[in-house]
């Protein structure tokens, strides 16, 4: 793929962030912003004893930005380490930026961040820049690569934004089979039942009855199912999921997310 089209994708992904209030709920923003990229900055800067959380809280003054690329590209940058002032962390990420530059425009990236925007906490223009350094470091982390992934589309009718994803259409294709039906990804997973049903759909086996609640009613037994339906994950060859199943019962969509993104990226292809 030419850097051109990673770009398209990336603008059409995007185009309607940050303008809608609704933008957090957006299935593709939070692909690239909780599952994926915070996660793989996480990792490259473990050893660093830094953990990011919020992207446009951490990484707006280029300190993290500066630690990122140093151990992406192998090199120690000329910047002061620590600096409180707005204008000594603009000198710092006008450093990091510059270098940022040098390696991608070379490959043919359009640049679409800059100090101000970095530094004003621009979330778009993170993402944009974060993006563009993972796919040049070949980061080990599945992003999308071209416009036709099946991951979301975002359409406007009649002034309504409507989202569809795959995700739903995913779990659907073989919750069907028992005559269930997901139209809430954050709520209808949250009691961890059609977790388990799932994973015994996609893995062909059947879940015996007495393993979880099938109508739990109290919060420990909905985090027992949901916990039991990670054991099955692991069980099928998945890693332990980042996301608590306490995080899932208390209908966190981005924990939701993670989940279910992993059993796609894995059964995607299982009839």
């Amino acid at each position: 793929k030419s850097s051109n089209s990673k770009n398209i994708y990336l603008s059409v992904c995007l185009c309607n962030l940050g303008i809608h209030k609704y933008s957090y709920s957006y299935i593709c923003f939070l692909f690239l912003y909780s599952q994926v990229l915070i996660d793989w900055i996480n990792d490259v800067l473990v050893e660093e004893r830094i953990i990011v959380k919020q992207l446009e809280e951490d990484l707006y003054d280029g300190q993290v930005l500066q630690k990122l690329l140093e151990k992406l590209a192998d090199r120690k940058l000329n910047v002061a380490e620590v600096t409180q002032s707005e204008i000594g962390q603009k000198q710092k990420l006008q450093t990091v930026l510059e270098a940022v530059h040098d390696l991608l425009r070379p490959h043919g990236w359009t640049i679409k961040w800059n100090v101000d925007s970095i530094h004003g906490k621009n979330l778009i223009s993170i993402l944009h820049l974060l993006v563009a350094l993972a796919m040049h470091f070949r980061a080990p982390i599945r992003l999308p690569e071209h416009v036709s992934v099946q991951v979301v589309v975002v359409r406007k009718r009649e002034g309504l934004l409507q989202t569809t994803h795959s995700l739903i259409t995913f779990v659907n294709k073989h919750l069907n089979k028992l005559n269930l039906e997901v139209t809430e990804l954050e709520t209808q997973f949250a009691d961890g039942v059609y977790l388990v049903l799932l994973m015994g759909l996609l893995e062909d086996y059947f879940v015996p009855l007495h393993n979880f609640y099938l109508t739990p009613e109290s919060f420990d037994q909905k985090v027992h199912n949901v916990s039991f339906a990670f054991e099955l994950m692991q069980d099928g060859g998945l890693k332990k999921p980042k996301a608590r199943p306490e995080d899932v019962v208390n209908l966190d969509l981005k924990s939701t997310l993670r989940v279910l993104y992993n059993l796609f990226t894995k059964y995607k292809n299982v009839e």
